[in-house]
């Protein structure tokens, strides 16, 4: 037992510099993942309707507030630590460099493609089934654990997605759920890494 006169140990150098990188990957994740939620909510937006309708900027004025709650949620300064310290694999951040271009690439691919086709609803379709699969590996490339289910999540929308383009309805309304879907399933793995790391 110690006696009340004696201090808490501090960590070591390399523990306080696991706990700030921790800190820093979990506030960059929040940043990326609630831009991304945003630029998939326009997008959703966009699909249900005009530009100058009010549905399609309400929708945007939602969206951009959510995306300022959850930035706030994740840089303040307040914000509890992390539970635990991140246990990163060697060479990970070249690995997230791959797994990223490899989206950039397969994104690209999902554009040309549909619109080679002359199947525009299948885009967002596309880009949320690449975009949902290279969340498995950055869940291990960042220890991440739920990252896991934001891809599962983000491939069910795709699903979902693929099934509704099917189904006939127009490019917009195709593009309306998923994107909007999308926005939901990133603000929530932002909100979670926000708040518990």
């Amino acid at each position: 037992m110690t006696s009340s006169t004696e201090s808490a140990p501090t960590p070591s150098a390399s523990d306080a510099e696991c706990l700030a990188l921790t800190r820093q990957l979990r506030r960059r994740g929040t940043v990326v993942l609630s831009l991304f939620a945003l630029a998939w909510a326009f997008a959703g937006a966009s699909g249900t309707g005009p530009a100058t309708d009010m549905v399609p900027v309400a929708v945007e004025a939602a969206a951009l507030v959510i995306t300022a709650v959850v930035l706030y949620l994740g840089l303040r300064r307040d914000a509890r630590p992390s539970p635990r310290t991140v246990d990163l694999p060697p060479n990970w951040a070249r690995g997230v460099g791959m797994v990223n271009g490899a989206e950039l690439l397969a994104v690209v691919a999902v554009i040309a493609a549909a619109n080679a086709s002359g199947r525009p609803a299948y885009i967002p379709v596309g880009i949320a089934l690449v975009v949902g699969l290279h969340f498995f590996p950055l869940a291990r490339l960042y220890d991440q654990w739920q990252y896991r289910w934001t891809g599962a999540l983000m491939t069910a929308v795709a699903v979902v997605g693929a099934v509704l383009a099917l189904a006939g309805p127009s490019a917009g309304t195709v593009r309306a759920v998923v994107g909007l879907a999308c926005a939901a399933v990133l603000w929530g793995s932002a909100c979670h890494l926000a708040v518990r790391g």
